[in-house]
């Protein structure tokens, strides 16, 4: 942490949280999170970033019993399973994720599994410290097998919220690998980046880097660091795709989480060794700074050559409409023209 940095109104104290689920138990995983936002309140942080589905889980390692043309019996019961833990949204947990982002004042941007009927989705949630939840953002494009068990989001839920400490959005995992997702998120003025991920790899960094200084903003990513004894014990839950079962303390994701600057400096991070918090202070005054060598969307950009549209209607799969309703849009659409 950069104790003693100056807490004026153009500097931001952010954490970033690199810590487990408790699998399968939503409750439990609830308490512990209130555990860090305290700590990290105590560090004097305005901002707390959980990883990707902190609260719900990222099944690592599970197959969900998958096989072309076949889908096992104990797969279906592991995403029933899965299914109990995610959250509805709004719920009694969005209830009190809210309170806590109250009770500690802080903005809070978690990852969650968000169950939308029998549908699952990758969402981050957003909340001030008033203790008002503010919105989410639902995945756009899950990766490889995930898109069996999540949806798609759509662009309805791509916000980026204008608050005291700075415009704040999130982009989730390799959604951060979409040139087109991350221009739209520069196009709406993001200065706080949030990537929550799974991807404890190297060539993370070099993409967090990389956004950093092509958005001109802080880039904060945060990961799950896990033991395999963090996942319901075998044969209940089974690591796939491995020569051999994991032993208790077998690290299964080592984390990764870190906090870089416009300039591309790496202001904390990257941590591989365990469950921490990264806590750093942003000064505001170096997106400005970035901006003049490289504005991607403002003076560096050409849009009589490129250009970008992005859709921001919600996408449903099933509209319904009455004879009432043609009559009335009808007679609507009639005073409208008198």
């Amino acid at each position: 942490m950069n104790a003693g940095a100056d807490q004026g109104t153009n500097t931001v104290r952010a954490t970033v949280v690199q810590a487990c689920t408790v699998f399968y138990d939503t409750p439990a995983t609830l308490d512990k999170a209130e555990k860090l936002i305290a700590e990290a309140a105590g560090y004097g942080s305005q901002l707390v970033l959980f990883p990707e589905v902190f609260v719900g889980g990222y099944p690592r390692g599970s197959t969900f019993g998958l096989i072309i043309g076949h889908r096992s019996a104990k797969g279906k019961e592991d995403f029933r399973k899965y299914h109990a833990a995610a959250i509805d949204v709004p719920g009694p947990e969005v209830t009190r994720l809210a309170a806590l982002a109250g009770k500690y004042k802080v903005f809070l941007v978690m990852g969650v599994v968000e169950r939308a009927g029998y549908t699952l989705y990758n969402t981050v949630l957003f909340f001030d410290p008033v203790g008002k939840y503010l919105g989410k953002h639902r995945k756009l494009m899950p990766t490889a097998l995930e898109r069996v068990f999540w949806g798609f989001g759509d662009g309805s839920t791509i916000p980026v919220y204008d608050t005291p400490l700075g415009k704040i959005g999130a982009v989730i995992c390799w959604e951060n690998r979409m040139p087109l997702i991350r221009t739209a998120m520069y196009a709406k003025g993001v200065e706080i980046y949030c990537a929550p991920t799974a991807d404890p790899m190297p060539s993370w960094q070099a993409s967090m880097t990389h956004i950093a200084v092509e958005g001109g903003c802080f880039v904060l990513s945060a990961n799950q660091f896990c033991r395999r004894k963090d996942y319901p014990p075998a044969p209940g839950y089974t690591f796939g795709g491995l020569d051999e079962e994991p032993s208790s303390e077998s690290v299964v994701c080592p984390g990764g989480s870190s906090i870089v600057s416009p300039s591309g400096t790496v202001l904390a991070g990257p941590n591989y060794e365990g469950e921490a918090l990264l806590t750093a202070d942003l000064d505001l005054g170096e997106i400005v700074r970035a901006k003049f060598d490289f504005d991607v969307v403002g003076h560096y950009s050409r849009p009589e050559v490129l250009s970008l549209t992005v859709n921001t209607d919600a996408k449903v799969p099933v509209s319904f409409t009455s004879a009432a309703d043609r009559t009335s849009a009808a007679e609507s659409d009639g005073l409208s023209r008198t």
